[in-house]
């Protein structure tokens, strides 16, 4: 069973400051993001060993939430970056939901998140022990990804209690167009909590934190990414099979990037 969506609506781009060196800036905004993730992990230590799983799982998400919209509004505001993601506020009170999106950018799961303050990630294990993201991580009951078994049962029990979950089957930023392979995980979870899964495209033309694209790489500006809600896919018994249906509907429906130079003119 499948159910369409309405695409975002486009804005016009916010006006450039040409009075400030764009370089400057793009490491200001970047040094802004680490000091904002590492006040809210500061935070987030404090917390974790005194509040209740629940609550502190509720606080926590939203805490990250709030943090990545402060981000992205800031970036906007300087006219660095532009965020078309309106349509997730649809989704941010539906309970046991997965959002399963393609994966361009490094800053996928900060845009998602920023809108969805009850969702959760599946993350590396290495990065739940990073300073910038582990005490958050921990306090938000994100789903580490270092047993497969594993992640698949926290993550179906999560969705169970009312949570939502955000998975980029890719399992790594696109390196092949359209996408990568998808990774199998995901409709397996969806069969087990016998949640829904609600396709979201991003769409962006900049080269930003691609693949191979270094952090302190000027890129053309502004970087703009719009999200859009794609159809909606019940779980299935035979969770291969809908894996292999996602990753087709996917491939059809991802926009492919346009040639752009590597600074802005």
């Amino acid at each position: 069973m499948r159910s369409s969506a309405t695409p975002a609506t486009a804005r016009r781009p916010v006006a450039w400051p040409v009075a400030v060196p764009m370089t400057l800036l793009l490491y200001t905004l970047l040094l802004l993001l680490g000091l904002l993730s590492l006040a809210w992990n500061l935070v987030a230590m404090l917390l974790y060993p005194v509040l209740p799983k629940k609550r502190g799982q509720r606080i926590g998400r939203a805490g990250i939430a709030y943090v990545y919209r402060t981000f992205w509004s800031i970036a906007a505001f300087v006219g660095m970056m532009r965020l078309e993601a309106q349509v997730l506020d649809a989704l941010r009170d539906e309970p046991g939901l997965i959002i399963v999106a393609n994966h361009p950018s490094m800053l996928d799961a900060l845009l998602l998140v920023a809108r969805l303050p009850r969702a959760a990630c599946i993350m590396k294990a290495s990065l739940q022990r990073n300073i910038f993201l582990g005490a958050g991580a921990r306090l938000a009951r994100y789903v580490s990804n270092d047993s497969p078994l594993r992640m698949v049962r926290l993550a179906a029990n999560d969705l169970k209690q009312g949570g939502q979950l955000v998975v980029f089957p890719e399992g790594t930023r696109t390196t092949q167009s359209p996408i990568n392979n998808f990774r199998p995980g995901v409709t397996l979870i969806a069969k087990l909590a016998k949640a829904p899964i609600q396709t979201v495209f991003i769409d962006t033309e900049s080269p930003y934190l691609g693949k191979g694209w270094p952090l302190w790489r000027l890129p053309p500006l502004p970087i703009v990414f719009t999200v859009r809600l794609g159809e909606r896919f019940a779980p299935s018994r035979d969770a291969e099979a809908l894996l292999r249906e996602l990753e087709q509907y996917f491939a059809a429906g991802v926009r492919p990037r346009k040639p752009q130079g590597t600074t802005p003119s």
